[in-house]
């Protein structure tokens, strides 16, 4: 017979192996497949700070192995894969890899959502030395300094916001001449005596010397350039959730995301969502280890009915 888990967690970041330690520790045969490295977009941040029990705070590679390292003391396995098609819908589940197909009572989907990027020749290689993607995790490396936003949604403002509390300067470059963002962020930027903007602008280069020391701007009403000086770039324009897979399958709202509620349940019985892709208003490190360890609530529930 083949062999059936009772949880598959699909995705190795913060809320996928918190899952996998509640649900193997409570004695339930646990396998968490992810197709990188553990810990998911942590293992992008070289300084987290935000995270209790760190107070010297801990890199991004450590936290997401010692996560692991957690799952596994209570049984956990890990496959590292990506993971091909699924089908979620049958009492069996059923998640194919590329070296087999692998099947499960229920299904914690933890496969995050990646920040959308500008696409530059360099800004990969800049992650962790100028460029970044999330303001609240990294914005005190700029304490004094020079920031810039990229962007000019909520998420772009909230960056911006946060920044001018922390920063020298805030520059908001958007390719709009106002920002997209609700009202309720409008008049608290633009009454911010250090937040600078530069409308209808875009990002065409980002200048660096080992880390980011300036940017390069197209101007679309004026076509014109120029460089300006940052010590660091917030690029806010966006995520993209990690949800292809399960479309047709689950319900997903109109941005992408998995729709579930506090409880993590999914439109499907047996399948949760935790973590960034799930719609939710806040996606932190401890938000989606919150969602892990709900979803490993419900997963026992669900599991103690079909026995």
């Amino acid at each position: 017979m083949e062999k059936i888990y009772d949880v598959i967690v699909i995705g190795g970041g913060p809320a996928g192996y918190t899952a996998a330690i509640y649900t193997s520790r409570a004695g339930f045969n646990t396998l968490v497949i992810e197709k990188f490295s553990a810990g998911g977009q942590m293992t992008q941040t070289t300084q987290i700070d935000n995270y209790p029990g760190f107070p010297d705070g801990v890199e991004g590679f450590d936290l997401g192995t010692k996560m692991r390292e957690g799952a596994e003391r209570f049984g956990a396995k890990t496959v590292q894969a990506e993971v091909i098609e699924v089908n979620l819908k049958d009492k069996i589940k059923t998640i194919k890899i590329p070296d087999g197909v692998l099947l499960a009572h229920s299904v914690i989907i933890a496969t995050g959502a990646e920040h959308k990027h500008l696409g530059l020749e360099n800004e990969e290689n800049l992650i962790g030395k100028g460029v970044g993607y999330c303001a609240a995790c990294d914005g005190m490396f700029y304490k004094g300094k020079t920031a810039t936003v990229v962007g000019g949604g909520n998420s772009a403002a909230a960056d911006a916001l946060l920044l001018s509390k922390i920063c020298e300067k805030v520059i908001v470059v958007h390719r709009r001449d106002t920002l997209r963002a609700e009202k309720v962020y409008h008049e608290p930027l633009l009454k911010a005596q250090n937040v600078e903007f530069e409308w209808n602008s875009t990002v065409c280069e980002i200048l660096a010397d080992n880390k980011v020391t300036g940017i390069k701007i197209k101007n679309s009403a004026q076509g014109t350039e120029k460089e300006i000086h940052t010590d660091g770039v917030f690029i806010s324009i966006g995520r993209a959730p990690q949800t292809e897979l399960f479309r047709g399958q689950l319900d997903i709202d109109k941005n992408g995301y998995i729709i579930a509620d506090e409880t993590t349940k999914t439109s499907i019985s047996g399948v949760f969502a935790v973590g960034d892709v799930r719609a939710k208003p806040v996606r932190q490190i401890v938000t989606a280890t919150a969602d892990g360890a709900c979803a490993s609530h419900f997963a026992e529930e669900y599991l103690a009915t079909i026995q």
